[in-house]
């Protein structure tokens, strides 16, 4: 599995302590940015990360910013991915086995780099179920197309 990972300067901290995770677990990266706590804008990095798991050459995305939030709806803004902003080790369980969720975004400022952790854990064991979440999944994938430009 190769992970895409990018943050703003509100994630950068927790960015590097999932890179020093995944170096620990051999798991492949590649860091998108940014790389220091100065202040940039978050959606240019929601959206090199979103490029870089649509392409193919990467399975999964983690990104990260204070909140999760503004950089997953900049994730999502691209075609393809199915970004969740999760807080919890269920939900970032769900997100995957139910959503096929392919882009994980945290929040530095909202839960703790040990919590943070599990869940990147959790989310990068966790497979998608199929079945009935298939048509689902598809569902999500029509209304995506029927707004496309």
């Amino acid at each position: 599995m190769k992970i895409a990972l990018g943050s703003d300067h509100g994630g950068y901290n927790l960015k590097e302590a999932i890179k020093k995770y995944l170096e620990e677990k051999g798991i492949e990266y590649e860091d998108f940015g940014t790389n220091s706590t100065e202040s940039v804008d978050y959606p240019e990095f929601g959206m090199k990360v979103a490029e870089a798991v649509v392409s193919g050459e990467y399975q999964r995305g983690i990104v990260c910013c204070g909140t999760g939030i503004g950089i997953s709806i900049s994730a999502n803004k691209v075609p393809g991915i199915r970004c969740a902003v999760v807080s919890d080790t269920f939900s970032a369980q769900m997100s995957k086995e139910h959503n096929n969720a392919n882009v994980l975004a945290l929040g530095e400022r909202v839960i703790g780099q040990g919590l943070a952790l599990k869940i990147v854990e959790v989310w990068l064991n966790t497979e998608f179920a199929g079945g009935r979440h298939e048509r689902r999944v598809n569902l999500i994938g029509d209304i995506e197309k029927k707004y496309a430009k």
